[in-house]
């Protein structure tokens, strides 16, 4: 007879196994989700809504809307169905600054519907309220010869929004103009109000051995959204596919699955699929030559699907749409929540984004070390093993900064535990990291095995903090420790509880250089449906699991950066990794692009991955280099380092089954091309920590689509093969084995300065240029100063006083102009003003540093006796010395071959050698 425990470990290693590729039979198709096959099958001109009872109120415009035909046929025919009649629904259309119009549509709560439908809290920051223009007054009148009158309300100088009453329509147009975006323009709004359960009503769904018990009934919400001249759509991650969103359904199209956002855990998921994957964030940007760029985003944490409808899709519906240069429309499908929408009228593509954060948050500031080299494996085994990898990367001349340990660290899976025979000694292997400034990450999942003999369980079933099923008691489902439950993170109380644990009293043999990692937090269920949660579970307040499950992860990994916030005292900068994502998510720390496979395509794909987390608000990101899964040749490791020297979040991380890569392991050559590629990340933290300001004041993101950049040049539009990290340095990744040659294009308006060699190239053309195996091409843009560091230490801690180097790129006017950010690296007092911002102008041949950073009411001083000890001038020749003013000194210019880091060697460069200047003081240096 076998024994129970043996079951159960036997049990878990079939679960496992289940979920250890990709299944298609796992996951529901539309097909099999009746409300998004309900949405699809719905006609254009299906809804049948006017707006009635039109007013401004408390500085908004409001209406009803109702069905046209209410107490005729239409409610005739719902009676027939044995249906309640449609009641009506409340609109309330907001206009707020910066050219941002909120629109809510919800079910009317005096008219006792069977519950309060779910509105998602946290995500809108407190801020944006601040915002709000008060409307006051409407204006009423026949727009473009409809048959019925037009509500029109101010939005900003140059746009407009206007409700449309019959048919109801809500859109933004330039004033007395084109239409930029639209809701309901095609008539296929459709909201599925909560109803009484009536004897003989059976609205179980069921999918698999699972059965949804479904006790409010459907739920669901669609509506069609355009986009005017447009020319591509892009966003909602997170998904395996092309930067520009494909259409999905049309005439000329093969009919396919809508893009999907529902997070789910989804080993080696596939490339090229609308397959959603982590992380859902429902915030789709347009672009167009002619019409800029424009975004809607709707804030629901349920299950969502979006169709791109292509050309063509609307021929026969014979409806009259406000006059446009090019449209695309979307299908926008939900199975729960409110209407809860966000248009952003652009008009440019960084007025987009941060229009967009004005409501979600920017970017947290992240400390310095993270924004270096992490080593990750599943997993480290013991502490002789950490030891040894951090003296190899010490012995082999290669920094890093971050260790990280998987699950194999702990006691059982239980977290905020260790294994005491693997790790006896955590806090002194820790100290030992530190010492060299380096620090290390544990795993913390929000599965909790269930052991009475294990402390967080016993308080958290004290406490009821679990989510709970259909029937009141804990849920209890299967992960990595078997049995586990899952805490109620939509209580703010229970984040609280949570919080806490991180403290260094609570998780014993932690240091205050031990950082965190959320993964699983989808959240991942091993025996659940779709690996994931059943949909009837209840949450705080009695919100079903439908309604919240995309923002899950999102409020675990809220809950566990306030951990670290209080551990440090409130001014130590948490650095915590999630999987799962929602909007809002930024503002907690970075994500990763989860369960990759060790092959070219995923190389490849990984560069729209990260531009589109970019674009929806995720700056901190990226791919696990290498792979997660299998093992990648030499050459594609060489090249994914290479590519991820410039992704945002720089990890090196692969499954257990895989052999070892840590980059000393392929013969010298290799590891000397996997050094230069960690050296160049080191090299340019400088210019990635400036950037990461940039993204934590304004949301524009570290790495940026060509078209972000060059927003008129067509070229640019579809290219995902390349992209800009800041405004300043163009990458092209290398995407085959073996290549000879690879198509850069170049965008037009300045000329590009090799990285390696310094020869320029023209913009506006498609460069074929030969490949080598030591980098991947990499430009700077002319009229740009970069800042950098040349030397390179163990880690980027021992850099922090070492000299900076310019690098000056001249444009065609023998111009350029660049930043330089700095502050302690770790704490908040940046926010009170301790920190240096320098902005640097070449211009009619003398360099000038001049501060700008923003004053600050009783700020604090930020110091640094840093010095510039080099300055590289790309683009001009002839002169001899330089004059640094005021202190009235000479520096030499040396002119000779420009060797940049890892460089072959080039055209004629200038060098100005020891200025010594320091870079938190005023100067100019004269070129003579």
């Amino acid at each position: 007879m076998i024994s129970r425990n043996a079951f159960l470990l036997l049990s878990i290693l079939l679960l496992v196994s289940s979920v250890s590729s990709w299944k298609k039979e796992e996951f529901r198709t539309c097909d099999q989700t009746p409300f998004c096959k309900r949405a699809r099958a719905r006609t254009p001109g299906s809804c049948s809504l006017v707006a009635t009872d039109v007013v401004i109120n408390d500085g908004d415009l409001t209406a009803k809307l109702i069905p046209k035909f209410n107490g005729s046929k239409g409610e005739e025919d719902e009676q027939e169905k044995g249906e309640e009649p449609s009641k009506p629904l409340l609109l309330r259309l907001s206009a707020y600054q910066n050219g941002i119009v909120r629109l809510k549509i919800d079910e009317d709560p005096s008219l006792d519907p069977p519950k309060k439908r779910f509105e998602v809290p946290d995500v809108v920051v407190p801020e944006f309220d601040d915002k709000k223009l008060w409307l006051q007054r409407v204006s009423t009148e026949v727009i473009n010869g409809d048959a019925s009158q037009s509500s029109i309300v101010y939005v900003s100088d140059d746009h407009e929004a206007v409700l449309r009453h019959d048919p109801f329509e809500v859109y933004i147009r330039k004033k007395g103009g084109d239409c930029v975006l639209s809701i309901n323009s095609h008539g296929l709004f459709d909201f599925e109000q909560l109803r009484n359960k009536k004897e003989g009503d059976n609205w179980e769904e069921n999918f698999r051995s699972h059965t949804d018990s479904r006790p409010y009934g459907p739920q669901s919400i669609s509506f069609d959204v355009s986009f005017y001249g447009a020319d591509f759509v892009y966003g909602i991650p997170e998904h395996a596919t092309s930067l520009t969103l494909k259409p999905t359904r049309g005439p000329e199209i093969e009919f396919s699955e809508p893009y999907r956002l529902f997070n789910l855990d989804v080993f080696e998921y596939l490339h090229e699929s609308p397959f959603g994957i982590y992380g859902s964030i429902p915030f789709m940007l347009s672009h167009g030559k002619v019409h800029g760029t424009s975004g809607f985003f709707w804030l629901n944490a349920a299950e969502m699907q979006i169709d791109v409808l292509g050309s063509g899709w609307d021929a026969e519906s014979g409806l009259s749409l406000p006059s446009s240069h090019g449209r695309i429309d979307t299908l926008w499908m939900s199975e729960a929540g409110v209407v809860d929408a966000f248009f952003f009228v652009g008009p440019e593509p960084k007025d987009v984004v941060k229009q967009y954060a004005s409501v979600t948050g920017t970017s947290a500031m992240p400390q310095h070390f993270a924004t270096a080299y992490h080593q990750c494996r599943w997993n480290y085994r013991d502490e002789e093993d950490v030891a040894n990898v951090d003296s190899k990367f010490d012995e082999f001349d290669i920094p890093y900064d971050v260790l990280w340990l998987d699950i194999e660290h702990t006691d059982g899976k239980r977290y905020f535990t260790w294994d005491r025979v693997l790790f006896p000694n955590p806090e002194e292997m820790q100290n030992k990291l530190a010492d060299k400034g380096r620090r290390m990450v544990t795993i913390v999942d929000p599965h909790i095995k269930r052991d009475e003999s294990f402390h967080i369980h016993k308080e958290a079933t004290k406490g009821g903090y679990y989510v709970k099923d259909a029937s009141g008691k804990d849920y209890d489902g299967w992960c990595w420790p078997g049995s586990s439950s899952y805490l109620d993170m939509l209580n703010p109380e229970i984040r609280t509880w949570w919080a806490e644990k991180f403290s260094l009293q609570n998780y014993v043999g932690s240091t205050p250089s031990l950082y965190i990692w959320n993964d699983m937090n989808e959240p991942s269920v091993f025996n659940g449906p779709e690996v994931t949660m059943p949909r009837d579970l209840i949450h705080y307040g009695g919100v079903e699991h439908r309604e919240v499950h995309n923002a899950y992860g999102y409020y675990f990994h809220m809950a566990t950066a306030d951990g670290l916030f209080k551990r440090g005292g409130g001014n130590d900068r948490p650095f915590v990794l999630s999987r799962a994502i929602f909007p809002g998510t930024q503002r907690f720390g970075a994500v990763w692009t989860g369960d990759n496979s060790a092959d070219w395509d995923h190389l490849r794909v990984s560069v729209p991955m990260i531009l589109t987390l970019g674009l929806t608000g995720i700056s901190f990101s990226g791919a696990d280099v290498g792979g997660f899964f299998g093992n990648p040749d030499t050459e594609l490791l060489v090249r994914w380092y290479q590519l991820g020297a410039y992704y945002p979040f720089f990890r090196g991380h692969a499954h257990h089954d895989t052999k070892r890569r840590e980059p000393w392991l392929f013969g010298e050559k290799n590891t000397e091309l996997m050094r230069d590629a960690i050296h160049t990340r080191y090299m340019f933290l400088p210019y990635f920590y400036t950037l990461f300001r940039e993204a934590n004041t304004t949301g524009v993101p570290v790495v940026r689509p060509l078209w972000m950049e060059f927003p008129s040049d067509e070229t640019t539009f579809s290219n995902d093969e390349a992209f800009m990290v800041g405004n300043s340095l163009l990458v092209q990744g290398i995407y085959t084995e073996r290549a000879k040659q690879v198509s850069v294009y170049l965008p037009h308006g300045q000329s590009w300065y090799d990285l390696k060699t310094g020869v320029a190239y023209a913009g506006g053309v498609t460069q074929k240029l030969q490949v080598s195996e030591d980098s991947i091409p990499a430009f700077q843009k002319a009229g740009t100063i970069i800042p950098r560091k040349d030397r390179y230490r163990r880690s980027s801690t021992q850099m922090v006083n070492d000299p900076f180097t310019l690098v000056i790129a001249l444009n065609a006017s023998q111009a350029a102009e660049g930043e330089l950010y700095v502050d302690d690296g770790k704490s908040f007092e940046f926010g009170k003003g301790a920190y240096i911002h320098r902005r640097f102008v070449y211009s009619d041949g003398k360099l000038t540093s001049s501060n700008i950073a923003n004053p600050v009411s009783g700020s604090k001083v930020y110091s640094s006796d840093c010095v510039i000890e080099r300055i590289i001038l790309l683009g001009l020749s002839g002169a001899k010395n330089a004059l640094i003013e005021p202190a009235n000194v000479k520096a030499d210019i040396e002119s000779g071959p420009i060797m940049l880091q890892g460089g072959r060697g080039g055209p004629t460069a200038l060098t100005v050698r020891k200025p010594n200047v320091r870079i938190s003081d005023d100067w100019t240096i004269k070129i003579l």
